[in-house]
């Protein structure tokens, strides 16, 4: 990568060559992530103070859930700014007047690999002028408006909004079905308006899962109807999600069309559920992993996935199943002796509780998410439903599609968050078919997942931890591989003015320049750092 002053250099030489406005004509395009195909021209609209939505057209499509109008509300709320929208429009200048979009399914149901494509017309003439969104489902028509909006910009001068280079044609779709972000509310508690913050954060670069590792050994924030002591495990009263808080959160993703994994890590890292029922400890001085010997443990588990089963309604639940040190096992008499009742050593009680685990969650219809532990040690064992979450680093994935499994990228050398050191070059570069040639080992690669370990971030400093490093990885998940830069530094420009972009709509992305998280290193241009 380049060192920090140097990309400083290379930074304030791209503010100098293309200005301080998102979206002027020129020669570049101020999109990300990079659509799969555009056209563009050289005119340039003034977009109307009352920009309509209009549906005519869309057949079947009744926005019962208002998912289209509300998008349309904060597609317009993100591309005002907030500024006082009061200038004039020359006469005879041409006038955008509306946004018509069509949208051709009738179901507005977020299902795991939905639709999301979208063609994004705006004409360079017509009476009236209205930009042309074409989708198969409401999730496609939200990722088009959110293309629109990254073509506005306001014009302090003429103080109206500005949309450059019509017409436009874009055509554009996902390069894979899985784009996901993890948030860890177990080692800080997270408040529900910063969740629902980070989801606003996500769309603007078009992720679509928020994986939700809502426990761990630390606490035990969320209530769970069927077993209500669990929550005895949180930090403090307040520091709490009730079903309903949890209900709200997975609306309002789906809303936005982001789904919501929810994650208990077992039978490792949950040394917090014993807190309200110390009878799921192996014993009060060696308390994890969960007693693999005890039928409570899966009535509890049992428990907790049923009551998911009524809030999470994504396609799968990840059930974790990583680092687990099974010594306390064989150190407590009653469980060493029901392994040698079973037959059993410390590795096939691990082997037996992941499957076991694994059957309670197919019950309740999910399909399964396990770390890559799992894998490793018996890939052959899992349900052929699972899909193997690669974490250690690189090599896994390659193996797993091998063995007929699903996969999701995320090893933690280039997709950790909380690895401050790990640059937004990296993040960009990383690629999830490395090493994977056969096609149809390629469509079992789902996608992949930027983490967002809670062990040293809270409310005070996730969005600046975040971003703008998810936002390289975003692209290398939604673009074309044949459109994505073969050198990082080719993107540094347009990376930097999304970062901006994503401050200028209130969210606190950190600096290109210097480590994940680090602070602007002197005076300046938002492009310039």
């Amino acid at each position: 990568m380049a060192s920090a002053p140097r990309l400083l250099l290379v930074l304030l030489a791209a503010a100098a060559a293309v200005g301080p406005c998102a979206g002027r004509g020129g020669g570049r395009v101020d999109l990300w992530p990079m659509p799969a195909s555009m056209a563009r021209g050289a005119q340039t609209l003034l977009v109307s103070k009352g920009l309509e939505l209009s549906t005519a057209g869309s057949g079947g499509y009744a926005d019962g859930k208002g998912i289209l109008k509300e998008a349309f509300r904060r597609m317009v709320a993100v591309v005002e700014l907030d500024h006082v929208i009061n200038g004039s429009y020359p006469r005879g200048s041409p006038v955008l007047a509306g946004v018509r979009v069509v949208v051709r399914s009738p179901s507005d149901e977020l299902n795991f690999g939905v639709d999301e494509s979208y063609k994004l017309s705006v004409p360079a003439t017509g009476n009236p002028l209205y930009a042309q969104i074409e989708a198969q489902t409401v999730f496609g028509a939200l990722h088009a408006l959110e293309t629109f909006s990254q073509l506005c910009n306001f014009d302090f001068n003429a103080r109206l909004i500005e949309l450059h280079s019509a017409p436009w044609t874009i055509l554009d779709k996902p390069r894979f079905p899985y784009r996901g972000l993890l948030i860890d509310t177990s080692r800080h508690y997270l408040p529900v308006p910063v969740i629902k913050s980070v989801i606003d954060s996500m769309t603007f670069s078009k992720l679509n899962v928020l994986h939700w590792h809502i426990v761990d050994e630390e606490s035990f924030p969320l209530q769970i109807p069927s077993y209500p002591k669990l929550w005895n495990g949180a930090y403090s009263y307040s520091e709490r999600y009730t079903i309903d808080d949890a209900i709200d959160i997975v609306q309002y993703a789906e809303q936005r069309g982001v789904n919501v994994l929810a994650e208990i890590d077992v039978p490792g890292h949950a040394l917090s559920w014993g807190v309200g029922y110390p009878s799921l400890w192996p014993s009060a001085t060696c308390k994890e992993p969960l007693d693999v010997s005890s039928d409570f443990t899966f009535q509890v588990i049992n428990g907790i996935l049923s009551d998911f089963s009524k809030i999470f309604k994504f396609k799968f639940v990840h059930l974790g199943g990583d680092e687990v040190n099974t010594s306390c096992w064989s150190a407590t008499p009653r469980i060493k002796s029901w392994l040698i009742q079973h037959g059993m050593n410390e590795s096939d009680a691990y082997r037996y509780f992941v499957l076991r685990a694994q059957k309670i969650a197919i019950s309740h219809g999910y399909d399964i998410i396990n770390w890559e532990e799992t894998f490793n040690n018996f890939g052959d064992k899992l349900d052929r439903k699972t899909v193997v979450h690669n974490w250690l680093g690189s090599g896994v994935a390659e193996k797993v599609v091998a063995a007929g499994l699903r996969c999701i990228v995320s090893n933690q050398d280039k997709w950790y968050l909380d690895h401050l050191d790990a640059t937004w070059e990296g993040f960009y570069m990383n690629e999830p078919l490395t090493n994977i040639y056969n096609p149809e080992q390629q469509k079992l690669i789902l996608g992949g997942e930027v983490c967002m370990w809670g062990e040293h971030i809270d409310a005070s400093d996730i969005q600046q931890t975040i971003w703008p490093r998810a936002a390289a990885a975003a692209e290398r998940l939604w673009t074309p591989i044949e459109k994505l830069a073969k050198d990082a530094r080719s993107v540094t420009a347009r990376l930097a003015r999304f970062r901006c972009l994503l401050n200028q709509r209130g969210v606190a992305a950190a600096p290109l320049a210097g480590y994940g998280r680090s602070a602007p290193s002197e005076p300046g241009s938002c492009l310039s750092q």
